[in-house]
């Protein structure tokens, strides 16, 4: 304002001074906040918005926000990016270290099992469900539990080709010879009738082709998966906020559901014949056990599908990697622990006068 003696006071206006005046009608917005215009009020008038999830903006009264890059996420106030953490099932950690220990103590008792059937080899407890295949179902499951110590630690190309296809291929081993066993103690039974053609299956050869049938099939189908879309390690940045989950991707999800499906028509098909063999006569007939075994292991696998869907991450390996315990598990206590019970701890009902059947071994 300046004054002038012929014109009293007079108003001017420095046009140096192009500061915008700040507005009346809004507080400025913080940084992790974006500006977001009032409908039907002045454009100086707006509301303060926080930036959504994975953007930020780092000055106040920001137009937009900016996305933080895939190896980092936005931190709670949104104005700042920081690094993404990287995850996996590790062995040092509580879950790693349970699911470890557990396959390690199971591969331990699974070996005191085969250790017991090979020194009481000549007792009819054991020769009287066909020794060889007792001792392949108890080496495909030591090697079941095994296996399972491939899921944890860090991915890498080797273990993702092997996960998958072990597992696979160890359990059509195992559900094979339980299917193997089960017909054995059905054509036992048959063979015993005066005149009856079942008698000429009898022996080893039946059952290894079954083993070798069924396992085959299943090896193909590992075969073709790995031909045509292997298992590869992936980092899935983005399944899971602030994180990096280092992880194994199946390569072809239909190969993967097609090899579990298999499993499943197997176990299907032996507990089947298991349940209709279960009222034979005989004292070391398996077929009781091995129908309560197999109830076991088909509620385990059937649980499997929609927890494991339902998972992310690191937790759907400790789910895959339970599930193989629990399974395996559950063959090994209900078929051999009774009768590690019969050799231990009750000899003197380990004498072939028990035996009111035999499968030729």
């Amino acid at each position: 304002m300046t004054k002038r003696a012929s014109q009293g006071f007079q108003f001017s206006v420095d046009n140096d001074d192009r500061t915008v005046p700040h507005s009346r009608c809004s507080e400025s917005c913080l940084p992790g906040y974006t500006k977001a215009t009032q409908e039907g009020s002045p454009v100086c008038c707006y509301d303060c918005r926080l930036c959504a999830e994975g953007t930020i903006s780092t000055q106040e009264d920001a137009d937009h926000c900016a996305r933080c890059p895939d190896v980092q996420y936005a931190n709670i106030n949104r104005d700042r990016c920081v690094p993404k953490v990287i995850t996996f099932l590790s062995f040092e950690e509580k879950l790693g270290l349970i699911l470890s220990s557990s396959a390690l103590t199971l591969s331990l008792t699974t070996a005191l099992v085969f250790g017991i059937f090979v020194k009481y080899r000549e007792t009819p407890v054991v020769r009287a469900n066909n020794r060889d295949l007792t001792y392949i179902l108890l080496v495909s499951l030591l090697l079941s539990f095994l296996s399972s110590l491939l899921f944890i630690g860090q991915p890498n190309k080797v273990t993702c080709l092997l996960q998958q296809t072990l597992f696979s291929t160890i359990f059509s081993v195992a559900v094979s010879s339980v299917l193997a066993k089960t017909i054995t103690v059905v054509v036992a039974f048959m063979a015993t009738k005066p005149g009856n053609r079942w008698r000429k299956w009898l022996g080893k050869s039946l059952a290894n082709s079954i083993i070798v049938a069924c396992s085959s099939l299943q090896l193909v189908i590992c075969v073709v998966w790995l031909g045509t879309s292997p298992p590869f390690p992936e980092s899935d940045k983005h399944s899971q906020a602030g994180h990096i989950v280092l992880q194994c991707n199946e390569g072809s999800v239909a190969m993967f559901y097609v090899a579990l499906g298999y499993m499943g028509f197997l176990a299907a098909i032996c507990f089947t014949v298991a349940f209709l063999a279960r009222r034979l006569p005989g004292a070391f007939n398996e077929a009781k056990l091995i129908t309560f075994s197999l109830l076991v292991f088909c509620s385990v696998w059937v649980s499997f599908v929609p927890t494991y869907l339902s998972t992310k991450g690191k937790y759907m390996v400790a789910v895959q990697i339970f599930s193989m315990l629990a399974s395996s598990c559950g063959l090994l206590g209900c078929i051999f622990l009774p009768k590690c019970y019969i050799i231990v701890l009750r000899p003197h009902l380990n004498v072939k006068v028990h035996i009111k059947i035999k499968d030729g071994n």
